[in-house]
């Protein structure tokens, strides 16, 4: 049974924002789209040095088509709210600019389109570079980053969204940055799909980097909560309650930690890779916020803590491979 969800928390009046405050605070969000973004290209930046195929190029185009396609998809979620819910009580920011013209739906329209637009033109690079396969991994994540909050059945009001996010903030981002490195230095470029680039440790070390991403969300579905209902979002923290969505984040914790180990334990590799687990004590920190708040402004600052984890944990994966390479 799902727990009891309280009420609407109220809200104070919105600040009177300028044009650059409300992008930056509210929608490019940087505390959250940055560390998200950085994480899996540094993870497979790492994975790539120790395998002696890095191309630092190819894995700075991947890191700026990641951030276009997921700020894509933030802006449409919050232009998928605004239409929705003109008086949402979750962002009244929002609300109060387009009211008064500081933010406008068709300018949020011109936004999304433009970052797909950049993304798809840093993709034809990528393409050039890397070959074809490179197209599928695009398609695929732009899809993703739009199936969220939009068309006719967006996984975010489905309580599908957590796995969304794990394949495609994980797996597909690291698989796909390490790939876009490792095929052209295997000589494979021209393959429609170079199989020698595709590896199973960057597939590993993607779902570490998806729970932890993964748990991003779940914060932000448990402080969500009241509002979401308000707004016919089953998310899962909604459809099955707090309990079970803490209980979530404890299984990709302990999903992320172990990963480090399993990889001491793989051929190539050493000690050196077991440095993610410095930042436990950080983790163990985060994870005593989400099981001990619910309330929004409660938990408002455990979302960009969480977003610290992920980036730390993921520079110290990058770090303890190219140290175990030498």
């Amino acid at each position: 049974m799902p727990a009891r969800i309280s009420s609407v928390p109220p809200l104070p009046a919105a600040p009177e924002w300028s044009r650059a405050e409300v992008w930056r605070r509210k929608l490019l969000y940087p505390a959250h789209t940055l560390p998200t973004a950085i994480a899996p290209v540094a993870v497979a930046y790492g994975l790539a040095l120790h395998d002696g195929v890095a191309d630092a190029p190819a894995a700075l185009a991947a890191l700026a088509a990641g951030w276009l396609i997921q700020v894509g998809g933030v802006l449409t979620d919050n232009y998928q709210n605004l239409v929705q819910q003109p008086q949402d009580r979750e962002h009244p920011e929002l609300v109060r600019a387009l009211a008064n013209g500081t933010l406008t739906l068709a300018g949020l329209r011109a936004a999304i389109y433009a970052c797909y637009a950049l993304a798809l033109a840093v993709g034809v690079y990528l393409i050039a570079h890397a070959g074809p396969g490179v197209l599928v991994i695009g398609v695929a994540s732009v899809a993703a980053s739009l199936a969220y909050s939009a068309g006719p059945f967006p996984l975010g009001r489905h309580a599908l969204a957590d796995p969304l996010f794990l394949a495609f903030f994980g797996i597909v981002s690291v698989a796909g940055a390490y790939y876009v490195q490792a095929a052209p230095a295997l000589g494979m470029a021209g393959a429609w799909l170079a199989r020698p680039a595709l590896s199973w440790t960057a597939v590993g070390l993607g779902i570490a980097v998806g729970a932890l991403t993964t748990n991003i969300l779940i914060i932000d579905d448990i402080r969500d909560r009241a509002f979401d209902v308000v707004k016919g979002k089953r998310t899962i923290a909604v459809r099955y309650g707090i309990g079970w969505s803490r209980a979530e984040f404890l299984a990709l914790v302990a999903a992320a930690y172990v990963t480090p180990l399993a990889l001491a334990a793989a051929p190539g590799f050493d000690g050196w890779v077991l440095l993610p687990l410095a930042t436990l004590p950080y983790a163990v920190s985060v994870a005593r916020d989400v099981l001990a708040r619910e309330r929004y402004e409660d938990l408002l600052p455990t979302t960009p803590k969480a977003g610290r984890l992920l980036l730390a944990y993921s520079l110290m994966a990058a770090a303890g491979m190219v140290i175990a390479a030498r």
